[in-house]
């Protein structure tokens, strides 16, 4: 992944958006390249594995702009967020939630960066 190097003292930071950036040490600063993606998840199980679902979905909060639930009487959900993010956090949460059992994951992460 690429990012750009930002000096605070060097450049005027006021015409970047602050949730763009992520502190890397005390003066310096990285753009993120930051993308939509579309996460589905089926949950096979969801009275045993919804706890551990929805407590990694907390962890990434801040990058979740949607989210959509629908369960089966067949005893399976279905979840579908949006979200917006640099890709190493989406991969993050998509992988967090492929290792819970009894829960499949898919992604799709949009060329277009924002």
């Amino acid at each position: 992944m690429l990012y750009s190097v930002v000096h605070h003292r060097t450049r005027d930071m006021s015409r970047f958006r602050r949730d763009f950036f992520i502190p890397v040490r005390q003066g310096v600063v990285v753009l993120a390249e930051r993308r939509i993606a579309f996460i589905g998840a089926i949950l096979d199980d969801p009275e045993n594995s919804q706890q551990e679902f929805n407590s990694v979905v907390s962890t990434y909060k801040n990058i979740i702009r949607n989210r959509s639930g629908t369960p089966f009487p067949e005893g399976v959900a279905v979840v579908s967020f949006v979200v917006i993010g640099d890709v190493d956090d989406i991969n993050a949460l998509t992988g967090r939630l492929g290792q819970i059992p009894n829960v499949q994951v898919k992604s799709a992460i949009s060329k277009r960066k924002l």
